[in-house]
């Protein structure tokens, strides 16, 4: 009976299109802002900052970009882990060599280099698609890698090929523990959420569902492909370069090309499929279940170890709780193929009906 919208009027066409227009949605997300920026600073520990939160709003921001390119446009990209790289060492190379330089603004240099980088590989789009984009995008992130470990200029000519990041400071303050790292990454994420929500909910974001729906149809009725495509691609890029500046500075502390392997553009394409294709909250969704979910598993095996006298052995633990992931990623693409955001859509729709039938 609480989620109800029965004498909640709307007069206006903005007021009825709104981000949440019902108001039990307002209070909601109010609320988890409200434990994200003000509870969970002053009572969550430097564990929890470091070793999950701080991963999990990287990663979700890393999904976001990529679902904007894959899940809004339609573009299948297994290169999001080599933009990130790219966000990163721009970000590094702007606070070295430009003096005086804002880390934040490095971080926006860093984006708009990957936004570069990822309209030069997103030229194939126009003329390929499906797996081929897919081979096309895999060759960027094997090349962006290469470049970055063989060419001495990107790392200042290390020779360990391990660099560490430039402290945070922003207008003075600097920005060295856990807490105050979270809460840098969490501004920044909350902002580009909104940002991508709003674009989604644009013009630009109505061409790119209709690239994605149908590109010669959307091409008949005046929307120039070409452009859509390109301009995904940018956005998702940015994102993603920008994710990958955060996922340095904040979470490793370290510019190093081996971190943003192939096996983390999989694991972002996995959240979105997982959390839900098209969807800015699937980024959320996915990156919890990919980065708190084993966590979640180990703690629980390890207790049901302890409580019951198993002995379980170590190897066999870590086998089992990567068989028991991996049922869990089965058994939530068979119930919603859509992904964890539709349920969670579902369940809404259903409370609003509650207790009558549909």
């Amino acid at each position: 009976m609480l989620y109800r919208e029965v004498g909640q009027f709307r007069t206006s066409y903005e007021a009825d299109s709104g981000i949440f227009p019902i108001r039990q949605d307002r209070i909601a997300m109010l609320a988890v802002l409200a434990v994200a920026f003000v509870i969970l600073p002053l009572v969550a520990s430097p564990y929890l900052f470091s070793a999950i939160l701080i991963p999990f709003l990287i990663l979700s921001l890393a999904a976001i970009g990529l679902n904007i390119l894959t899940g809004y446009a339609g573009q299948l990209s297994l290169g999001a882990a080599a933009f990130m790289a790219v966000g990163a060492f721009a970000s590094y190379n702007f606070v070295l060599r430009v003096p005086g330089i804002p880390v934040l603004a490095a971080f926006v240099g860093g984006g708009l280099m990957a936004a570069l980088v990822g309209i030069v590989f997103g030229l194939p789009s126009l003329r390929i698609r499906g797996f081929y984009l897919a081979v096309a995008t895999l060759a960027a992130q094997f090349f962006i890698l290469w470049a970055l470990t063989k060419i001495g200029w990107f790392t200042n000519y290390n020779s360990s090929g391990v660099i560490t990041a430039q402290p945070i400071v922003i207008f003075g303050f600097h920005f060295d523990t856990p807490r105050s790292k979270y809460l840098v990454v969490l501004a920044i994420v909350s902002v580009m959420a909104l940002a991508a929500k709003n674009m989604a909910r644009g013009n630009i974001g109505r061409q790119w569902m209709a690239v994605r729906d149908m590109d010669i149809a959307a091409e008949v009725i005046g929307i120039r492909p070409m452009r859509a495509k390109l301009y995904a691609f940018a956005v998702s890029s940015f994102y993603c370069g920008v994710a990958g500046a955060l996922f340095a500075y904040s979470y490793l502390g370290t510019v190093e090309p081996e971190a943003y392997s192939l096996d983390l553009s999989f694991r972002i394409l996995f959240m979105i499929i997982i959390g839900g294709m098209g969807t800015v909250l699937g980024g959320f969704l996915g990156s919890a279940f990919i980065v708190i979910l084993p966590i979640v598993l180990s703690v629980t095996v390890q207790a049901l170890d302890r409580t019951l006298h198993l002995s379980i052995p170590t190897s066999v633990a870590s086998n089992l709780e990567i068989m028991v992931f991996g049922a869990l990623i089965i058994f939530f693409l068979v119930v919603e193929p859509h992904g964890l955001a539709r349920i969670w859509q579902i369940s809404k729709e259903k409370l609003r009906l509650w207790p009558f039938p549909h």
